[in-house]
């Protein structure tokens, strides 16, 4: 279905906001930077005093490892405390065991495992609980992995002296408590806490300043620009910036080009893309490029190309997926070398490895799995990466600065992030109309309840659709068509026959036709158009989507009635064909157009005798394709000849399987089976 020009004029306006996002800044570039040679003498104005961008920058990178922030945290402190209660069972295993050889989970004397098994059991208890409570005093002061087994011991053994406990009882609590915490950690890092307390040192210590006074000599015609004299030259306004228009002119049509390749690619890959589609990827493009300008070098690139990535690959396909990550890492308003080529050809794989996989996912587990599992994989790409430097002259890689912490944090973000892309995605399948792979799958369930009720109120109906789908399943893979849509779209594409199923040939037994004695071909015709109109209201009642609702009355198109035309004509030559043609649409895609032929081909095909060969079963089929296009039903298809060849023969070669002969097999009496 074309676009309306409502839909046009709002994609082009988006595509306008990008370009605009993505070029606003080379409308005020500086005419200088650091390292050019001034064109003029300036002299300070008057006293001030200017803050060095560049000692301010060195000394927040002094700063940084010694206002690193560790927090306590909650979920490991009772992680170690549940192991700690795990070895005190295993201890108390050991004392109530005979067995002298019996293995504890720490070493023990002989003299501690005397005491053990000679305390009761009740005194044993106390002791767990002043275990526990040491254990939980310790955690809330903090643990690090660093603390030696020694220092461990030393600790806990100091804190149980002060109570009322012997001395066998000290030593194997501190063994426990050793063992329980040695190479582990209940910290973790806050960043939020370690950016105040650096700017609390900072602003403690004092910014750097550079001291001017009036009349100073700033810098002369020809002497290179420093970075404090760059500090003060803009301080004082005395840097100007002036549009670039070529430049500008030049991004601006990037993004505007970019924009329309990327329409076509998706437009390419889904010849019947909704309006609605491509309004999506535009906006999330749109969003992309403002969290770029907002966020600049301090966001990832993972975090801005791989969730969209991942939506639109399972909602419109992988080809569109590609496209839109490539624009996106095309599309940077600010300095890529500001945020790093690393970590941006990095997240550019990803992305496509998301965009690959997305496409094949076939289930909401599959989408989990790739959201636990891909950011970590990730971090660990940018890691090694990042780490292994070929060459300390490589200075895409040096800017990084990588930081573990930092990777982690980012690895979680990006978790989280697709997680929420995973929930958000079925509202996005209401609101924009997308069809997920998963979502098909679920839908083509054949358990589900409106596919159990045609095959239990409609039996025929079923089988004659359970045909059909073989069919179009086939024709649609044999012009590489969306297979899972066309059978999930074929499943639902006649339950307005649910309405009244009497009324239609292959649910009529013993020759009964209530056509017969109606005998009103109008009455009769509007029966048949009932089908497509309650189907309808059974697809909002059951809320399929749209473009399964779609195959509904596309599937029939405005077909003639021909059989109830042909006798309302006996009795009046001059009725008007329209009345005994169906409403429409007729198919506005590939997918509801093969159905269409698949529907009409599966009666003539069925009708067939066994001796039939394939060049009559290929006349059958082509009469009634013939028809379909002669008709106008395909014209916005978008189904080429060279297809339409295509789908027939695959037709042809269900038909072949369909036709196959059975053995006769013999029939025995009940005495054979059974010999005496």
């Amino acid at each position: 279905m074309p676009w309306s020009i409502a839909n046009k004029t709002t994609l082009l306006i988006i595509c306008l906001l990008i370009a605009i996002i993505s070029s606003y800044k080379l409308l005020a570039v500086p005419d200088l930077k650091p390292g050019d040679l001034s064109t003029f003498d300036a002299i300070a104005p008057k006293d001030a005093q200017v803050i060095d961008s560049a000692a301010l920058q060195q000394k927040r990178s002094d700063l940084i490892p010694r206002t690193s922030v560790q927090i306590i945290d909650q979920s490991q402190s009772l992680k170690l405390k549940q192991e700690l209660i795990e070895q005190l069972k295993e201890l108390e295993l050991v004392a109530e065991s005979n067995d002298s050889d019996r293995i504890g989970p720490i070493n023990l004397s002989i003299q501690e495992r005397n005491w053990i098994t000679i305390q009761s059991k009740a005194k044993r208890n106390v002791w767990n609980k002043e275990i526990i409570s040491l254990a939980e005093r310790m955690l809330s002061q903090g643990i690090i992995k660093t603390l030696a087994n020694d220092q461990l011991i030393e600790s806990a053994s100091l804190h149980l002296s002060r109570s009322e406990i012997e001395n066998p009882a000290i030593t194997i609590g501190s063994k426990l408590i050793a063992n329980t915490f040695y190479g582990k950690s209940n910290l973790r890092h806050d960043p939020g806490r370690s950016q105040q307390l650096l700017e609390e040192l900072i602003t403690k210590q004092g910014i750097p300043n550079i001291d001017v006074k009036k009349g100073d000599l700033i810098i002369q015609k020809g002497e290179p620009i420093t970075q404090k004299r760059y500090d003060v030259l803009d301080y004082f306004g005395l840097i100007s910036r002036s549009p670039k228009p070529m430049e500008w002119f030049f991004s601006f049509s990037e993004a505007i080009v970019s924009c329309s390749i990327l329409i076509l690619i998706m437009r390419r890959e889904k010849p019947s893309l909704k309006s609605r589609h491509a309004l999506l990827a535009l906006v999330l493009l749109l969003f992309a490029q403002i969290a770029k300008s907002w966020f600049g070098a301090a966001i990832s690139p993972l975090q801005i190309l791989v969730p969209p990535t991942l939506l639109l690959s399972q909602g419109i396909g992988t080809l569109s997926a590609l496209a839109w990550m490539s624009v996106g890492s095309l599309l940077w308003p600010v300095s890529v070398s500001g945020i790093g080529e690393g970590r941006l050809i990095i997240a550019a794989i990803t992305a496509s490895i998301v965009a690959f996989q997305g496409g094949r996912m076939r289930n909401r587990a599959q989408l989990l799995q790739i959201a636990v599992l891909l950011p970590f994989s990730a971090l660990l790409l940018e890691w090694i990466l990042l780490e292994t430097q070929l060459t300390p002259s490589n200075s895409a890689w040096g800017r990084l600065a990588p930081n573990s912490e930092i990777l982690i944090t980012e690895a979680l973000v990006l978790g989280a992030m697709l997680m929420i892309t995973i929930l958000i995605l079925p509202i996005l399948e209401n609101t924009f109309g997308l069809l997920t792979r998963a979502r098909l799958l679920e839908l083509a369930d054949q358990e589900r309840p409106l596919l159990r009720r045609l095959s239990r109120e409609a039996p025929g109906t079923f089988e004659h659709t359970l045909m059909i789908c073989s069919l179009a399943e086939e024709g649609a893979r044999s012009i590489g068509a969306d297979v899972d849509l066309i059978r999930t779209g074929g499943l639902y594409h006649d339950i307005g026959k649910l309405h009244a199923p009497e009324w239609f040939i292959e649910n009529q037994e013993n020759g009964i036709n209530p056509h017969d004695e109606l005998n009103n071909p109008f009455s009769s015709a509007e029966i048949l158009q009932a089908h497509v109109d309650e189907g309808l209201k059974l697809a909002k009642r059951h809320r399929l989507p749209t473009p399964i609702a779609d195959f509904i009355p596309e599937h029939q198109g405005t077909l003639k009635m021909g059989f109830f035309l042909h006798k309302a004509r006996e009795k009046n030559p001059n009725v008007p064909e329209k009345s005994f043609r169906y409403k429409g649409a007729i198919p506005q895609s590939k997918e509801t157009a093969i159905l269409m032929l698949a529907d009409g081909c599966e009666a003539s095909l069925r009708s067939l005798d066994l001796s039939t060969d394939e060049v009559k079963a290929n006349l059958a089929i082509r009469r009634i394709v013939d028809s379909r296009q002669l008709d106008g039903q395909l014209l916005d298809s978008c189904l080429s000849r060279a297809e339409i060849e295509l789908i027939i023969n695959a037709f042809i070669s269900v038909w072949k399987r369909m036709r196959h002969r059975r053995i006769k097999y013999p029939i025995f009496s009940k005495k054979s089976f059974f010999p005496a």
